[in-house]
């Protein structure tokens, strides 16, 4: 039987939950421990697909067509596991399972209620992950801040299921914050004491503490919240903040050895974890500081959670080619109407990023421009793609009402158009081209030497594609169509030739970039950036000098 780790927080929320969760699972999974990971989240939506991307981040999506979280990404870039939509268990979800469960009439008459009913199915969900998995441990966060109303029936869950199975298989670990009065020179314990003290109230008393400050805490302070939070002193971890976010496991083995508290609380026995070839990836990271500015144009700038896996991708490419990456935020908006040379000058390398919605499309496509006309290196991704098509269609095949169905229903020339299968879809909520697809690419190309191989496999998530009626015709100006579905139906990647790095994706590379196996697009991304950086402005590079043979 697996064996379950809750985490929850206290005080405020966005502390690090999630990277909490993702850095025990690394360290597990170091000792020789298969993990799983799981984000229980509070809010009503069935998933977070049709959420604005402002209110909640980007939307994660899993090879079996999951929309979730986006602290899955963490979770998966930690610990290198594949997750699946069973990761992200939702409130919504969990009632409409009740519900239709009720309308059955599964319930045999039964009064529906929170309690047994609801925290039923969420225990029913978090032990179906570890049976379904056969993981030795599962790592399970429950979204939100203790004192939430929301998430009384994920607490009330947790508390049952730690009777369900034995608290020899059950650990639960509680992350506050510890703040810093300036004018008293002091850090507070008493915001932690309360958040314990709230989660206590709901039957659950944690094994573990960890502590976020903005500096180190000392021993008093430990040994305080030992004493007014009842966990043992070596329990009490500092999480002092980082300058990198895999730094972090690294930091809770060696100032507080989380990993082993937890072990030893479920009574693991495993060699000391092997962090070895992570240890010298935080340390490449931390040495490379020759730095590659890349732009990244997109709506949702003013929150950088929104394009999170595109920006930890950026800094595995970075990582890959032994620079720095200078990231600099483009709002697409300003882009419209002007020129983007006085947005984007000076960069190296420029991205634009998925998205949905005709606000901002214009700017996306000057970008575009920009990039083909100068010779800056590029990667589309998704919507990306769309735009450099568009772009091309209009500067290149000469076709001024060259568009997307979607921005403009009556354009004289779709270019991109909405997919066959997609026609008769009228719910928005999970129906899109979501998940893993393989895709072929073509001898030759940019991205064949990249990937090293023929057939790949990526996540997608798009309603939208290249219209075939305007392939032959991008094809005989110049763009090559670098990768297409296994039915040719489908176009998947499309490059220019003639341009240092011009590479664009129907699919979210982002989704599969590790830090310690960053993908393949990203770091022919930042060493095309790299060499034009090197070269000076004006120089022409050609493509074959910036494109490493095999990853």
């Amino acid at each position: 039987m697996a064996k379950y780790v809750f985490v929850t927080g206290g005080v405020v929320s966005s502390l690090g939950k999630g990277i909490t969760a993702a850095s025990l699972g690394r360290l597990l999974r170091a000792r020789g421990l298969q993990v799983v990971l799981q984000k229980l989240d509070p809010y009503i939506n069935v998933d977070p697909g049709t959420m604005n991307p402002f209110q909640h981040g980007e939307v994660f999506v899993t090879d079996d067509g999951g929309e979730t979280d986006l602290d899955l990404g963490h979770y998966e870039r930690f610990t290198g596991e594949h997750l699946g939509r069973d990761s992200n268990v939702t409130t919504g979800s969990v009632y409409q399972a009740v519900i239709q469960k009720e309308r059955r009439g599964d319930y045999l008459g039964d009064t529906v209620q929170v309690i047994p009913h609801i925290t039923n199915e969420i225990k029913r969900r978090v032990r179906r992950l570890g049976d379904r998995t056969g993981a030795d441990v599962v790592i399970v966060e429950i979204g939100g801040t203790v004192g939430d109303i929301e998430i009384l029936p994920f607490l009330e869950a947790a508390r049952q299921l730690r009777n369900d199975i034995g608290p020899g298989n059950y650990a639960h670990i509680h992350v506050t914050l510890m703040p810093y009065i300036g004018p008293s020179e002091e850090l507070k314990t008493k915001p932690t004491q309360h958040s314990v003290a709230e989660l206590r109230s709901r039957g659950i008393a944690p094994d573990a503490i960890v502590v976020r400050s903005d500096r180190r805490i000392e021993e008093a302070e430990r040994r305080k919240i030992s004493l007014f939070c009842d966990v043992p002193l070596a329990a009490v971890i500092n999480a002092v903040d980082a300058t990198s976010l895999y730094e972090i496991p690294l930091n809770l083995h060696d100032d507080g050895a989380l990993d082993q508290v937890i072990c030893d609380r479920l009574g693991l026995e495993t060699p000391p974890p092997d962090l070895t070839a992570w240890r010298d990836m935080v340390a490449r990271m931390a040495q490379a500081t020759s730095p590659v500015r890349i732009g990244l144009v997109g709506k949702y700038v003013d929150l950088p959670d929104a394009y999170l896996s595109v920006v930890e991708a950026l800094r595995h490419g970075a990582l890959a080619n032994n620079v720095a990456l200078d990231l600099q935020w483009v709002s697409a908006d300003d882009l419209e109407g002007m020129l983007a040379g006085s947005y984007l000058e000076g960069i190296d390398g420029i991205v634009v990023p998925g998205g949905f919605g005709v606000r901002g499309i214009e700017g996306k496509i000057q970008a575009v421009r920009y990039a083909r006309e100068k010779g800056i290196p590029f990667l589309g991704l998704c919507l990306g793609l769309q735009c450099a098509v568009i772009e091309f269609a209009r500067s290149k095949l000469g076709l001024t009402g060259a568009n997307s169905a979607e921005f403009d229903p009556t354009c004289a020339h779709p270019v991109i158009d909405l997919m066959e299968d997609q026609q008769q879809v009228e719910d928005m909520g999970g129906t899109m081209r979501l998940g893993l697809y393989a895709a072929k690419l073509t001898e030759g190309s940019h991205s064949r030497r990249l990937y090293g191989e023929e057939l790949i496999y990526e996540r997608h998530r798009h309603r939208y594609e290249v219209n075939n009626r305007y392939r032959d015709d991008l094809a005989a100006a110049g763009m090559l169509i670098a990768g297409v579905s296994p039915d040719d139906r489908l176009v998947e990647i499309i490059e220019l030739p003639d341009h240092p790095y011009f590479v664009a994706s129907q699919f979210h590379p982002e989704f599969k970039s590790r830090p310690d196996d960053p993908h393949p697009l990203f770091v022919g991304l930042m060493a095309a950036a790299k060499a034009h950086r090197d070269a000076g402005p004006g120089v022409a590079i050609r493509s074959q000098e910036t494109i490493p043979e095999r990853i």
